[in-house]
């Protein structure tokens, strides 16, 4: 990759890829943490055979990747980066959270299944799925080309911060209509729970706090964001590094670190009619997954639509 000319005013200069110097030590601690995340989800998911964690492992992989791009300009001479590790991180760091999302989404329609609560689902489960994760992917397609927009030129940097703003308050509405959807669920049960819910081992209030927790996590991060490219490139958000490494890369790293312990694939295990597990890490110490018992189920690795499940299986 072609050297970019030299600026010794990035400060103040009218478009520059960064108003300070990229942190080597701070970006490198990212790499580690989301690296160590990420490994032990993948090895999660494994296991467990969810596959549909497949786009958060890949938001952690998007993370890491970004983080190595960062570093990558943080070890070049201040004013003179190039273009290839600018890119790098600035898409792939801005579109982690949206993968990591598609994930999270399609946590409520298990947890739903699980207890047999479809009539308290403010929108019924075979759509549920659908119309999230729709909305997801406009949102990272936006934000994917908007962060490209940005890295070619000055001109184009206007248009592109324009795209990701649009692309992250589609993200911040389909985001808060599902904690929305998931709390009237959850309100709606607790007032009239199922007799499926009303079984001890199925912590189905765990199961929601973990969507409340990191839904809440990244809706935070898309704010800033949000707010961050509405600054624009001379903002004050844009002036510090400290900004995204507390308000993006350790609430996203959070985000990993909290499914690391509080892993869904505990629902998964339940609806096979299996033990549940205590927290995440207990996946890696199990010699089997999976009775074998209700193997279609799985099939919801993929879709939650469309799939007759029958109830809960007693032990």
């Amino acid at each position: 990759m072609a050297r970019a000319e030299c600026n010794p005013n990035y400060v103040d200069a009218v478009w520059a890829f960064y108003r300070f110097i990229p942190s080597t030590a701070a970006n490198t601690v990212f790499i580690v943490l989301f690296g160590l995340a990420t490994i032990l989800h993948f090895f999660q998911m494994l296991r467990t055979k969810t596959w549909y964690l497949t786009a958060l492992v890949a938001g952690g992989v998007a993370e890491l990747i970004g983080y190595i791009g960062r570093l990558m300009n943080a070890l070049q001479k201040p004013g003179c980066w190039t273009l290839g590790p600018y890119i790098m991180q600035n898409v792939l760091i801005l579109i982690a959270p949206a993968l990591m999302a598609a994930s999270i989404y399609m946590i409520l329609g298990r947890i739903i299944l699980l207890t047999e609560g479809e009539r308290y689902a403010l929108v019924k489960r075979r759509w549920l799925t659908k119309l999230f994760v729709t909305g997801d992917v406009v949102s990272l397609l936006m934000q994917a080309s908007g962060g490209g927009l940005m890295a070619i030129n000055a001109d184009l940097m206007k248009i592109g911060e324009k795209v990701i703003i649009g692309g992250l308050f589609v993200q911040l509405a389909f985001f808060g209509f599902f904690i929305v959807v998931a709390g009237l669920f959850h309100y709606r049960m607790r007032q009239n729970p199922t007799s499926e819910a009303s079984q001890p081992r199925i912590r189905w209030q765990i199961y929601l706090a973990t969507l409340y927790v990191t839904g809440a996590l990244i809706w935070i991060r898309s704010l800033f964001r949000a707010i961050e490219f509405i600054e624009g490139n001379m903002g004050t958000l844009m002036r510090s590094e400290v900004y995204v490494f507390v308000f993006d890369g350790m609430l996203m790293f959070i985000v990993l670190l909290w499914m690391n312990w509080f892993h869904p694939s505990e629902i998964g295990l339940l609806l096979r009619g299996d033990e549940p597990i205590r927290n995440g890490l207990e996946l890696v110490m199990m010699k089997r997954i999976g009775s074998g018992r209700d193997k279609a189920t799985e099939s919801l690795s993929s879709s939650s639509e469309g799939i007759t499940v029958p109830s809960y299986q007693r032990a």
